[in-house]
């Protein structure tokens, strides 16, 4: 491939380059060379270790060492029961550590759900559904609502296409997707809409897109890969426990040599006698409980963090939560709940809290009506599917315990106009007492333009440039807080358009409302980080999300204070304007790190350490 993005490259380029069809896709002999060739589309697992080989891994330590070359001593010296004690210590230590990370290993083993085990696929101008292990670059692979993406692709086509890249980019909100290349160089993750990425979710819209990726090539394979490069790194006590170690056997093997001396200089001990003498007290000297006890008070302090759902892969680990001066957190879905929720309501030109609106009458029945209607959430036996914007809509209305299966029989849909990322409209018609009512929601300026009325109070009266006015003011400031904004319009007609063109339909429409939503902070999350920070641990949030949201649900948190919004808040594309060097000496100023890649992640833990 060219080192020109892809996402700047036209598809005709790409196609060309690839050597495919674009109509037809690759042949299946082709296909099946260039699988033989690269290897299936999977990520790259890491080695795994035996039992056996965990269990020899926790005798690599120097004062396991030292308790074994003193079990051997003693075993010449004929001590066997001080022999027999220390190594049953030493076994008994070595089964805690396999025990916990067999245990740890297992509870990962099975969160590895994330690969989807179907791609459809054209080859040989047939569509067909195969395995997504065996996709190959080049593949044209058919994209539908419900879907994972099963390898990195280059849109080709792009119908109303959303895709959800939470599990990537850290953004709550799902991409609008397009075909067309982009002519903006440098663009983040979330920002490259012409490109779907392995294992993220497809949520509403269909397309089609050519395979440029496959396996650890992918950006979930970048990153694997980045996790897999790590270097381990010792745990505070582990540090201390060698030190300690070295500090034993210096002293130990002097003493020793101290009393071997003095007694041969005595005069009255043979030279055997000085030394089994010298021996017998090295070996007392070493503090054989010590391990035991530092691996049961371990163990005891993974259970407790196992009964609040913390999974703790190696005994040392659990330690450096006492040593913890920073917590990098990231937002959506464990500072958030990755859950869109409506928060505000804009009726009658005024904003109210979405929670502490009680009763839904009048305009706010109104509104809560086209929420419902104007919406293609689907119902499944595991709840609602769609996309979390309007899910977020079907669940204010439930909230308010309304019965939408009622609405939805009185007044099903009979014709729609699909939502266009271009104009940034969706319209849905249904009967209505009288005739039909036309709802449609959108973009706050592009439904305003179309509109000439506003319902005020449940009269309707003239949308004035001053109320007009009022209102892109208001979306202003709710887009200030980091909501997204919704707005919603109706009419009534007749009959059903002739012809659903949006020219045609979406006009002469009556103003109802806003709505701003957001995904919410956990509740419990507010008191865990003023805890943090009584224990002298500071919070950070390091997320792909964008800045003005990141820094609105920092500040909710109290990760950051308003008065640091314009110093204590950097983004991934500042990061990479700065050395190693001067983010290093920088990286304590800030508190919010938005709009970053993975391995910006790194590259922060990396500075955190640097500094202690």
């Amino acid at each position: 491939m060219a080192e020109k993005p892809l996402y700047n490259q036209d598809v005709t380029t790409i196609i060309a380059e690839l050597n495919t069809d674009g109509q037809r896709g690759l042949s299946t002999q082709e296909a099946a060379k260039r699988l033989a060739e690269n290897g299936p589309n999977q990520l790259k697992e890491a080695t795994s270790t035996s039992l056996l080989q965990k269990f020899i891994n926790q005798f690599k330590d120097l004062m396991i060492a030292i308790l074994l070359i003193a079990a051997i001593v003693a075993g010449f010296t004929g001590e066997m029961v001080d022999a027999s004690f220390i190594l049953a210590i030493v076994i008994i230590n070595a089964v805690f550590g396999v025990f916990q990370e067999a245990k740890a290993e297992d509870a990962i083993n099975a969160l590895k759900e994330m690969s989807t085990p179907n791609a459809n696929v054209i080859r040989d101008g047939k569509d067909m559904v195969i395995k997504s292990t065996d996709l190959v670059v080049g593949d044209i692979v058919r994209l539908e609502a419900g879907d994972i993406v099963p390898a990195d692709l280059r849109l080709m086509e792009s119908a109303s296409l959303q895709i959800e890249e939470a599990s990537l980019t850290g953004e709550s909100v799902p991409v609008d997707k397009i075909a067309a290349t982009l002519k903006a160089t440098d663009l983040p993750l979330g920002d490259r809409k012409n490109l779907a990425f392995m294992n993220t979710n497809v949520t509403y819209g269909r397309g089609v897109g050519i395979v440029v990726h496959t396996g650890m090539q992918t950006e979930i394979g970048h990153i694997a890969g980045m996790l897999d490069a790590a270097a381990e790194t010792r745990t505070p006590l582990q540090d201390n426990l060698i030190q300690l170690g070295r500090v034993l056997t210096y002293l130990i093997l002097a003493i020793a040599a101290i009393t071997f001396v003095v007694g041969l200089l005595r005069g009255k001990e043979t030279i055997l006698n000085m030394l089994l003498t010298s021996i017998s007290l090295a070996v007392a000297a070493i503090p054989e409980g010590l391990p035991a006890i530092v691996t049961i008070t371990l163990a005891l302090g993974t259970t407790r963090m196992a009964t609040r759902q913390a999974l703790i892969r190696k005994l040392p680990a659990v330690e450096t939560l006492g040593s913890t001066d920073i917590i990098g957190s990231d937002k959506t879905g464990t500072l958030t709940q990755n859950k869109m929720t409506v928060e505000k309501l804009v009726v009658n030109a005024e904003i109210s809290d979405a929670a502490t609106t009680e009763e839904l009458t009048g305009t706010y029945a109104r509104l809560a009506n086209i929420l419902a209607l104007n919406n293609d959430t689907k119902r499944t036996d595991n709840g609602y599917v769609g996309d979390p914007t309007e899910t977020a809509l079907i669940a204010f209305n439930e909230n308010h315990q309304r019965d939408l299966d009622k609405l939805f029989a009185k007044m099903p849909r009979v014709a729609e106009i699909p939502f266009d990322s271009e104009r940034k409209l969706m319209t849905t018609i249904h009967p209505a007492p009288q005739g039909y009512i036309i709802t449609v929601k959108g973009a706050p300026d592009e439904l305003l333009k179309r509109a000439t009325q506003i319902e005020m109070h449940g009269e309707i009266v003239p949308l004035t440039p001053a109320i007009r006015e009022k209102l892109l003011a208001i979306n202003s400031e709710l887009a200030m807080q980091a909501l997204r904004v919704l707005g919603f319009a109706y009419k009534l007609s007749d009959t059903i358009p002739p012809v659903m063109d949006p020219d045609a339909v979406e006009n002469e429409l009556v103003f109802t409302g806003f709505v701003g939503m957001i995904d919410p902070e956990r509740p419990e999350v507010s008191q865990a980080v003023a805890e943090a920070k009584m224990a002298g641990i500071r919070p950070i949030m390091i997320t792909g999300d964008h800045r003005d949201t990141a820094a609105a649900i920092a500040m909710r948190l109290g990760i950051l204070d308003e008065a640091d919004m314009d110093k204590a808040v950097i983004s991934g594309s500042d990061l990479d304007n700065m050395s190693d060097a001067e983010f290093a000496d920088k990286v304590d100023r800030y508190s919010v790190y938005a709009r970053v890649a993975p391995e910006h992640k790194v590259r922060i833990v990396t500075a955190w350490q640097k500094k202690g």
